[in-house]
C-alpha cells in the first residue's frame, strides 16, 4: 500500500482499531462550510481537522496565504485527534484531495510513514451508499511524536536558488491561466517563478475525480526524469500537495514542496516575475 487507498478498502476496515480516519473537507472564502458540512455527517468515526485553523497559521508579511502551522500545536492537535505514530490516518475530503493531501504531507513532514489519502471524496462514499454518521467519536488524547524529514521542504532561499541555477525542476501546481499570468483571483501580481514547469493540480485525477492509477501518474508526468529534483508550488502551498502525493506515487524520490509559495514568492519585492508559457 502506498499513499492512496480506496473507499472500497476503508470500509473493509472502517472499525480496526489502530485507524484514524480524518475529514478535511473546506470550501476556499466559505470557512465555516466544512466544519457544518461534517457535523452534518461524515464517515464512521472520522475527526475533522480545518485547514485554516488546525493545518495552517495565521498571515503574516511573508509564508504565504496559508503558511504552515507552528509544529508545536499541530502536534497537540493530532494527539488531541488520537493520532500517534502507530496510527494508520486515512484522510479523506471533497475537493479532489487538495485539503486531504495537505495533512498527508504534514504527516509526512513529521515523521508519520502511516498516512494515506482515500481516492475518493466524501460525495463518493456517501453515494456509494455507505455508512454516514453525524455522531462525533468520543477520542482518547495521545501524545503526537514528531520526527521532522527537513528534506521534504524548501525555503523561499532555496527556489530562488534553483530558478536562477535551474539544480532543481520548478513544478507550478495552478490553473495555466494562473500560471501564465493572463488573471490572478487572488494574489498581488499575477504570473509564475522563472523556470518552472504547469502541471496543473487536478492532471492528478481522472474525470470522475479519482485519483489516478500509479501507472496513469507515470505517464502524467512522463515528460519529468525519474531522478529530478522537484520542488512544487501552488498558490498558497495547499494544491501543491496532490502534486507532492502524485510524484512520490508515480515513483519520483526527490520532491520537496514550497510551502509558501506563489503567494510568498510576490511578498519578497525582489523576487522576478516570469508570465507566458516556458
Amino acid at each position: 500500500m502506498n499513499n492512496i487507498v480506496t473507499m472500497k478498502w476503508l470500509l473493509a476496515r472502517l472499525y480496526e482499531s489502530d485507524l484514524v480516519i480524518v475529514d478535511c473537507r473546506f470550501a476556499l472564502g466559505k470557512p465555516e462550510s466544512g466544519q457544518a458540512s461534517y457535523e452534518e455527517s461524515h464517515i464512521p468515526r472520522a475527526v475533522y481537522l480545518d485547514l485554516e485553523k488546525d493545518l495552517s497559521s495565521p498571515i503574516t508579511e511573508h509564508g504565504g496565504r496559508h503558511p504552515l502551522p507552528d509544529l508545536d500545536t499541530l502536534a497537540k492537535r493530532l494527539g488531541q485527534s488520537g493520532i500517534h505514530q502507530g496510527s494508520r490516518v486515512i484522510i479523506y475530503d471533497d475537493q479532489g484531495g487538495a485539503m486531504a493531501s495537505r495533512l498527508w504531507w504534514l504527516l509526512k513532514y513529521t515523521g508519520h510513514e502511516q498516512a494515506y489519502v482515500m481516492a475518493e471524496g466524501y460525495s463518493a462514499w456517501k453515494s456509494a451508499s455507505y455508512p454516514v454518521t453525524d455522531e462525533q467519536p468520543i477520542v482518547i488524547p495521545v501524545t503526537y511524536e514528531m520526527k521532522l524529514q527537513p528534506h521534504k521542504l524548501v525555503s523561499v532561499h532555496d527556489v530562488r536558488e534553483a530558478s536562477q541555477q535551474g539544480i532543481s525542476m520548478l513544478l507550478d501546481s495552478r490553473e495555466p491561466r494562473r500560471y501564465a499570468g493572463l488573471e490572478e483571483p487572488l494574489d498581488a501580481k499575477a504570473g509564475h517563478i522563472p523556470g518552472a514547469k504547469n502541471y496543473f493540480w487536478k492532471g492528478v485525477l481522472e474525470p470522475s475525480g479519482h485519483w489516478k492509477a500509479p501507472g496513469a501518474l507515470r505517464e502524467h508526468f512522463s515528460d519529468i526524469p525519474q531522478d529530478a529534483e522537484i520542488i512544487v508550488y501552488c498558490g498558497s502551498g495547499v494544491t501543491a500537495c496532490p502534486n507532492v502525493l502524485a510524484l512520490e506515487e508515480a515513483g519520483y524520490g526527490h520532491v520537496k514542496l514550497y510551502a509558501g509559495s506563489w503567494s510568498d514568492w510576490i511578498s519578497y519585492e525582489d523576487n522576478p516575475v516570469a508570465t507566458g508559457d516556458e
